[in-house]
């Protein structure tokens, strides 16, 4: 509740002051600082629940439910009062994510062909899968960088 109630009073204090150089600064910490483990726990959600197949009922509400509402509604408090273009490094958030999902697709193709039956498949469709993930990576790594 911190991180939210911290993006709260930053937008109180700083009415429209949120392009300005101590509050974007802030907005910047508490973006990273909900959108890390906002990312990571859906990653977490998509790999238990794609590739070890858990019953969502199962779900942990404390790593897997509680970031991913956390990260939604410090972004909406902070995009109220800050356009997330004025935010520095913002746009390096994306490159994590695709990095992330892209190694998620990646596990999960393995997961689904049982990785001896790559060994099967022609070699020119290991070859564009490799290539499809290099891409990924580089596109994901690019933006993070």
């Amino acid at each position: 509740m911190a991180l939210p109630l911290t993006a709260f009073l930053a937008s109180v204090f700083g009415k429209g002051e949120g392009h300005l150089s101590p509050w974007k600064y802030i907005c910047t910490f508490l973006v990273y600082c909900a959108t890390i483990p906002g990312i990571f726990a859906v990653g977490l959600n998509v790999y238990m629940f794609l590739i070890e197949r858990q019953s969502i009922m199962d779900s942990n509400i404390y790593t897997q439910i509680l970031p991913i509402m956390v990260m939604f509604f410090t972004l909406w408090l902070i995009k109220r009062n800050v356009p997330f273009e004025n935010i520095p490094g913002f746009n390096k958030i994306s490159g994590l994510v695709m990095v992330t999902f892209g190694i998620i697709a990646v596990i999960w193709l393995l997961d689904r062909t049982h990785v001896f039956t790559v060994t099967f498949l022609p070699f020119h469709y290991v070859l564009l899968m490799l290539a499809g993930l290099f891409v990924v990576t580089r596109l994901g790594l690019k933006k993070l960088m």
